[in-house]
């Protein structure tokens, strides 16, 4: 799992100036220092997978590039909120969001998990496609692939639900090179509970990654 995800670090650092790709039939902006969506086979899974709100409202943590947020407006949300603790990827986003006209409906932030919010920021559903590598960044690039002792997806499952509209919807992208049952005990903490919606396996240089986009729900 750690050298697969070094090996996708490097091929990141190779990107050192701003350039395009394309993803899903569009054209894209990227900036040095975010996450490629393009070198990732789970980026276009998860953008065809996820039940966006239709007039409702969306919220992204770890936008990133911002496509999958662009796609949600794209895609008939109302209103989509797109949250980063990178500043490279908060003008990432907002790059995106012009780009395709929808910057009047995306709101960019950039903070830690939901610490851009306020209590009033509710949404019918929150989309995160995690860093489930457990390990230490070195930098901010690194944070997109590791998660030091899940603290951010504890922070996650512990403050998502302030931020849920009556009926919302809680979602996370994962695979199996994650520690997916200790990820599930720290949703159980707060009385949430996991549905795979989809899952599929994709051939990669170690075998094959399972992809899955998981549901957490009230338990009980």
């Amino acid at each position: 799992m750690q050298e697969a995800a070094a090996k996708l670090i490097t091929r990141h650092r190779e990107i050192t100036s701003p350039r395009t790709f394309h993803l899903l039939g569009l054209e894209w902006d990227l900036l040095p220092g975010v996450y490629a969506p393009h070198l990732a086979q789970s980026s276009a899974l998860y953008a065809e997978w996820l039940p966006y709100p239709l007039h409702g409202s969306f919220c992204e943590v770890g936008s990133g590039t911002g496509y999958i947020s662009v796609l949600a407006a794209l895609r008939g949300c109302a209103s989509v909120t797109a949250l980063d603790v990178s500043e490279a990827a908060a003008a990432n986003t907002r790059l995106n969001a012009v780009r395709h006209d929808v910057a009047s409906v995306v709101r960019v932030a950039c903070g830690d998990m939901f610490e851009p919010l306020t209590s009033g920021d509710r949404f019918d559903l929150i989309y995160w496609n995690s860093n489930f590598v457990e390990g230490e960044p070195a930098d901010a690039l690194e944070r997109a692939f590791f998660d030091p002792g899940y603290a951010a997806h504890a922070a996650f499952f512990r403050d998502a639900a302030a931020h849920l509209e009556p009926g919302g919807r809680l979602l996370l992208g994962f695979t199996d090179l994650g520690d997916e049952r200790r990820v599930h005990a720290l949703a159980a903490e707060h009385a949430l509970r996991p549905v795979l919606l989809r899952a599929t396996k994709c051939a990669a240089e170690e075998g094959h990654i399972e992809y899955r986009l998981i549901e957490y729900i009230r338990a009980g």
